[in-house]
């Protein structure tokens, strides 16, 4: 029996960008939407077709993909607040129009287009849905009204019917509609078995993410600084761009870390992989995360996360068996690794988050992928 979805809409804040005679869209995003377009017979998506800032972008493999027009909004001022209530019924008015189209329609929340989108897919009841929620799902966790709202419309099985709403991290006491779901980066024929470590020698770390305040880096690059200065011989090769790193070159500069703190730049994945097998640690203390894409690709190859407690970290670290949870404080962060590091466990840990880590491949996650389509999918975890 083929249960393939024959018109799939997707709705994303996302913008979908006409150039070359192809769609172009944010790259991340245009890696996992190839392959929800792969199990659909028509593709459409309804998304911004401007954006008020430079992205990475990349052609959809997909041939076929149609688009529904609607102007990029938002409520950060009041004259673009004002702007928006102008606009409003174009939005609205596609949205129906879109959904009236579609077998199967998915959200990609949380952002100002998803918000309108959980109000209007109330009107459709009987139409199979999904929503990939790639922020933050902590029930605890301090988060703008807008996001709120998404949450506690996606979560309610009233308003919202035939939802499969897919969140990282497994929250208990959640709604019956809300599933665990995994990203993934690499495949299953790039898992490679356990291999212990030799932590007598220079350790080596890896950051791997955008250089903003809410990644911060330059805690990062205090953290190994501390180290060295309590004569832990550590280095750290530091993967990414952004508006912080002049700030974090002249901190290097001026505190004389050169020669144990790499700046790499964006750099291929290929690249970073390569990294990550030959290091010790991978670390990202975070401000806050949805899914943290780096610390999941460096427990795939064996690497022990060094991480804050943010969305669903300190559940993928096993709360401590599966990496090291940290606080965003340089000196609890320090003493508690240090405290890790000196005991016996680090061969355990790090194997542990290979094997948690390799169970998820994008192989399976194409699979689900396919089966949330097919209103098959269950849980992942």
């Amino acid at each position: 029996m083929n249960n393939k979805t024959k018109k799939l809409l997707t709705i994303s804040l996302a913008p979908t960008i006409l150039k070359d005679g192809k769609y172009w869209s944010y790259s991340p995003y245009v890696n996992e939407m190839d392959v929800w377009f792969k199990y659909a017979d028509e593709q459409r998506i309804l998304a911004p077709f401007s954006y008020p800032e430079d992205v990475l972008i990349k052609p959809f493999s997909t041939k076929t993909i149609k688009r529904y027009y609607i102007p990029f909004f938002a409520f950060n001022s009041i004259f673009n607040t004002l702007k928006t209530l102008l606009i409003m019924p174009l939005v609205v008015f596609q949205m129906i129009r879109a959904m009236a189209w579609a077998d199967h329609i998915h959200l990609r929340c949380p952002a100002n287009v998803s918000l309108i989108a959980c109000f209007v897919q109330i009107l459709f009841p009987w139409k199979n849905k999904s929503t990939k929620y790639a922020g933050n799902w902590d029930p605890n966790s301090n988060q703008p009204w807008s996001y709120r709202l998404q949450q506690a419309i996606l979560r309610n099985t009233f308003l919202t019917r035939n939802m499969k709403v897919l969140v990282y991290g497994d929250w208990p006491g959640e709604t019956s509609n809300v599933y665990p779901f995994i990203s993934a980066t690499y495949k299953d024929e790039e898992r490679v078995p356990f291999k212990a470590k030799d932590y007598t020698e220079e350790l080596v770390f890896v950051f791997a993410g955008m250089l903003v305040p809410g990644k911060r880096p330059l805690l990062t690059i205090q953290f190994i600084e501390a180290l060295n200065n309590k004569g832990i011989s550590a280095r750290l090769e530091l993967f990414g761009d952004g508006p912080l790193r002049p700030e974090l070159e002249t901190y290097i500069l001026e505190h004389k870390l050169a020669d144990c703190i790499t700046m790499h730049g964006n750099q291929d994945k290929m690249v970073v992989k390569s990294a990550l097998l030959g290091a010790h640690f991978n670390i990202l203390l975070s401000k806050s995360e949805g899914w943290p894409k780096a610390v999941a690709e460096g427990m795939f190859y064996g690497c022990i996360p060094v991480a804050t407690s943010v969305s669903c970290v300190s559940w993928m670290l096993g709360h401590g068996i599966r990496g090291i949870v940290v606080d965003a404080e340089l000196d609890s962060a320090v003493n508690h690794f240090l405290e890790v590091f000196h005991s016996d466990y680090l061969d355990a840990i790090a194997e542990a988050s290979l094997q948690w880590s390799q169970q998820y491949t994008f192989d399976r996650l194409e699979g689900d992928i396919k089966a949330v389509l097919e209103g098959t999918f269950e849980s992942q975890v």
